[in-house]
């Protein structure tokens, strides 16, 4: 059954247009995500397919039968209701108080008497997620559901909208989500909506097929715009009249000229000289009242490490990353910072944002202009390398879309050259472009980083090493990202529940039954992460080269064995290549040992 139809959209806003020529069907069971660069109008299609917003242009057919569920990036709210009043004030349909108390405890929000004035945004955001889910719908329209959600309310949304009789179409940036639930992906592009048929893995084919096909279209275009410009031309002046279906072949021709403007935002590595020193935490521990949220933590920051924290939301990350930077101080322990260490610090809500500086204000007041790879450049030179076209930078902050604040807060953070970058947060608003090129500049970049994130696919492509808050203020660190430490937690908890079950058959008379309901449970497979594989293809190249780098050096420290100032300068790199051998030789063990383990399972 068709639920609905949208034809010819269009909409415009007064600094740039949108959405030009949109059409788009919904049929029952689809699952439709919605891609495509911040500010293309994704979030404006969302609510004029809602009905919450109305379109300038085309129509809308909907269906006698459609009955919406629409959850947006920032929902309203009455600051005067209970968390629980402001449920049943937003669901649609008969549901029952019960229904409704349930889903909210299942999304953390079981304190129910709570005023919604006292809550976070990603709080409200998850008060209003429960209504949807429960509410009488056939249609699901949601925009980044997963932002500010923790891993077990994303999984379990997963398995809600997989299950979900309905249709869902959604924004989100999270690839793993996307790539689970959705059987069809829309792109706007250039106003239009492009789609392509299958999961994200099967898009990401499609496009890049559809992109080459074009890109050869344009190169016979070209050449046959040749062939008639040179007929045009050589066409003899003083003929009064010329073959109108040739002259009008030409015009079709130059008219159909296809334009690839696909920006991609570019990132060079800014950073400053980073010294030997980096972080030192000391046994740290931090309380607020009787809740201990970090308890005695120790850990070496090194320069090269890429640190993923997890755990739920109010346990502790953003408070250990304030600890991190010197904003709070620990009820124990010390944390000693190197004298060159100069953080850039991504936060979650871009607070420090005045929404009514112009763009080009606010990254002026940060710096005029900065030094890349590639010379100087100035402030607007790099609003455009941020996609910020010159019209925009003009435009006050509150008239950007949410991703758009995003990537102008990014900028504002890289612009300060930091050598340590901490990232609460970072894939929230983001569209997966940007995300993109952010892991590859992470990938590049000199210095240690600290990512704070929900957002499995982003941990698994960057992390090597990932802290998990767990019971009573612990904070354990695992290596490898997060697809690896919750491969090996569920491993913990299988042994730990078997060992349990052990324990009750030995001190229980038998029982055929509970021995049927003790089978083992089959643990979950081994595998390495993105950023684990990519490692374990090059390590082998990576420490022969560090090898015959030290011989190199022990080979010139012996043929200037009198040159005192030399001797120290290649004394100190041999220091550091020692250094970063025994780090390799330590992950080329894990890795095989790994290999080896996935290989026999």
């Amino acid at each position: 059954m068709v639920l609905l139809t949208a034809k010819h959209i269009a909409k415009t806003f007064s600094e740039k247009p949108l959405l030009s020529d949109v059409d788009l069907t919904i049929n029952e069971g689809d699952k439709i995500g919605l891609v495509g660069v911040n500010g293309s109008g994704k979030s404006t299609l969302l609510r004029i397919i809602a009905g919450n917003l109305e379109q300038e242009g085309g129509e809308i057919l909907r269906s006698n039968e459609l009955r919406i569920g629409y959850l947006p990036q920032n929902p309203e709210y009455n600051p005067d209701m209970t968390v629980l009043e402001q449920a049943l004030h937003n669901v649609s349909g008969q549901v029952e108080e019960y229904v409704v108390k349930t889903l909210l405890t299942k999304v953390h929000m079981g304190n129910y008497d709570q005023k919604m004035s006292e809550l976070s945004g990603g709080q409200r955001k998850r008060v209003a997620l429960a209504s949807v889910m429960c509410s009488d719908t056939n249609l699901l329209i949601l925009d980044e559901p997963t932002n500010h959600m923790d891993n077990d309310i994303i999984e379990w949304m997963e398995e809600q909208l997989i299950s979900y009789k309905g249709a869902v179409f959604m924004i989100t940036h999270d690839r793993y989500f996307l790539e689970r639930i959705t059987d069809r992906i829309c792109e706007i592009e250039k106003g239009r909506l492009v789609s392509y048929e299958g999961n994200y893995e099967t898009y990401l084919i499609l496009k890049a097929e559809r992109l080459e096909r074009a890109i050869a279209n344009e190169r016979k275009r070209a050449n046959l715009y040749r062939k008639e410009l040179k007929w045009i031309r050589w066409t003899a002046p003083a003929r009064t009249t010329k073959s109108k279906s040739r002259v009008q072949r030409f015009k079709e021709i130059e008219a159909s000229k296809e334009t690839f403007d696909n920006p991609r935002l570019e990132l060079d590595t800014l950073s400053t000289r980073l010294g030997k020193k980096i972080i030192e935490i000391n046994g740290i521990s931090k309380s607020y009242g009787e809740n201990r949220l970090i308890d005695n933590f120790s850990y070496i920051i090194l320069r090269n490490d890429r640190i993923g924290i997890v755990g739920d939301n109010g346990c502790g990350k953003t408070t250990l990353l304030k600890l991190i930077m010197g904003q709070i101080e620990p009820d124990e322990g010390t944390i000693e910072t190197g004298d060159t260490v100069k953080i850039g610090y991504f936060s979650q809500e871009s607070e420090e944002m005045d929404p009514n500086l112009r763009v080009i204000k606010f990254v002026e007041e940060i710096a005029r202009g900065v030094k890349t790879k590639d010379g100087y450049m100035s402030a607007s030179q790099m609003l455009e390398k941020f996609l910020f076209p010159t019209y925009m930078h003009s435009v006050k902050i509150e008239k950007l879309s949410g991703g758009e604040k995003r990537r102008l807060y990014l900028l504002s953070v890289l612009m300060q050259a930091p050598n340590i970058l901490i990232l609460d947060e970072p894939t929230n608003d983001l569209d997966i472009d940007t995300l993109t090129v952010l892991e590859d500049y992470l990938d590049d970049f000199p210095g240690a980083v600290i990512i704070v994130s929900h957002d499995r696919y982003f941990l698994d492509r960057l992390v090597i090493r990932t802290f998990a808050f767990e019971e009573n203020g612990h904070i354990g660190h695992y290596t490898g990202g997060y697809s690896k430490y919750m491969n090996e937690k569920d491993e913990r908890e299988a042994a730990a529940a078997e060992a349990a079950k052990a324990q009750i058959k030995a001190s229980s008379p038998a029982n055929p039954a509970a021995k049927a309901d003790g089978r083992n449970q089959r643990a979950p497979k081994l595998k390495f992460t993105y950023h684990e594989k990519k490692e374990f293809d090059t390590i082998d190249d990576d420490i022969a080269s560090i090898e015959e780098e030290l011989d190199a050096i022990d080979k010139e420290m012996l043929a200037n064995a009198t040159n005192a100032l030399l001797l120290a300068d290649l004394a100190k790199r041999k220091d550091e290549l020692d250094n970063l051998l025994l780090e390799k030789m330590d992950r080329w063990e894990y890795l095989n040992e790994l290999a080896e383990k996935i290989a026999n399972q």
